[in-house]
């Protein structure tokens, strides 16, 4: 098992709009340079490319976005197997299905997100290795974060009895939790936080899927069987697809079956999912700020400060999240990221153009 190829399969269907004003639909947060030079997506496939370990990545994702994801992978020579455009959003448990059945069958296939952060990939690797010999007995594994808070935006998995060094049967899968919960959850060890990681053979999934949701799996066989191919570009039956159920794959099938597994690990994860873990991940300095951009800070602490254009200059202020681009500003306090969800109602119902206009503009 350790010599076979695996294939990166990497999920950018989202739209990201907790990084308004940055984020937009035509142009969410994974294909935006948020931490370092490179784009999300391309940090996410830079992960996987061992040419002895890893196979050529296959892309799920839409037709919005497919010229940029393209452009973006070819900048960092980075070469798809495939590019699979979904005709219409219908969460992960589907956007898997397209990819496995475009796989071969005993494929190993590794599950992206393409917008998370890993620091440590060694010790993400050395998960992968610890989990590849299960795989050939059909299990499904996921990989467990090391917690270090009480986080109640993440949904959290008990480690059952060890099936191999490493390696647990996952006891149960728990929904987000309170913060008293979350708490208790790391007092008595043993939990880690779900992050959208897994690996398994294509047939493995497959099989499960048809076990746990077999309309789904009916409607990505059909969807993948009147496919139009370009290339690498694949576009699903869009008739077939629309008649897929909308279901996540920890709901469809990874808290139904019988045979998952956890690997936890503590690689420097982060799903970036708000301006508060864009400061918590970015390198503060001697005041605490997080500056990028043309800026200047006067008697100012503990701010994420971002420019993507015009100066912003702030004096005496203390905790704030400011972000600037061509058309928008967005100001409010840390800690209060959730807030942005707000925001974006507000412009929806506003119909307004910052939402979708692609950034830069």
């Amino acid at each position: 098992m350790s010599t076979t190829l695996i294939t990166p399969v990497i999920l950018s269907g989202g739209s990201g709009t907790r990084l308004w004003p940055l984020s937009r639909s035509k142009r969410p947060k994974q294909l935006l340079a948020l931490t370092g030079e490179q784009t999300m997506l391309q940090m996410t496939a830079g992960r996987c490319v061992d040419s002895g370990r890893f196979g050529k990545p296959i892309i799920v994702t839409n037709a919005l976005h497919a010229d940029d994801i393209a452009s973006q992978l070819a900048a960092e020579n980075h070469d798809a197997a495939a590019i699979i455009l979904e005709p219409v959003a219908r969460n992960t448990a589907a956007a898997i299905a397209l990819a496995a059945i475009e796989a071969k069958p005993d494929a190993v296939l590794l599950i992206m997100p393409s917008d998370h952060v890993i620091r440590d990939v060694a010790a993400f690797h050395a998960a992968i290795a610890a989990a590849l010999p299960v795989l050939k007995d059909g299990w499904l594994v996921t990989f467990g974060i090391t917690p270090d808070l009480p986080e109640t935006g993440y949904g959290y998995i008990k480690r059952g009895a060890e099936i191999r060094p490493d390696v647990h049967r996952v006891a149960k899968f728990v929904e987000k939790p309170d913060k008293a919960r979350a708490e208790s959850y790391l007092a008595e060890g043993g939990y880690s936080w779900n992050g959208g990681i897994f690996l398994f053979r294509a047939d493995a999934y497959l099989n499960a899927l048809e076990r746990h949701a077999p309309e789904i799996a009916r409607a990505a066989h059909a969807a993948m069987a009147g496919a139009a191919r370009d290339g690498q570009i694949i576009r699903p039956d869009a008739s077939s697809f629309t008649e897929c159920p909308s279901e996540s794959i920890d709901n469809a099938v990874m808290e139904r079956d019988d045979r998952v597994a956890v690997v936890p690990v503590e690689m420097g994860w982060s799903d970036v999912g708000s301006w508060d873990a864009l400061h918590a991940l970015g390198f503060g300095d001697d005041d605490g700020n997080v500056i990028h951009g043309d800026v200047v800070a006067i008697d100012t602490s503990h701010c994420l400060i971002r420019s993507e254009g015009p100066v912003v200059t702030v004096a005496g202020v203390r905790d704030l999240i400011v972000v600037a681009t061509r058309d928008a500003v967005m100001i409010l306090p840390r800690g209060s990221s959730q807030d942005v969800k707000k925001i974006v109602e507000q412009l929806k119902a506003r119909a307004h153009d910052a939402l979708d206009t692609p950034f830069p503009a």
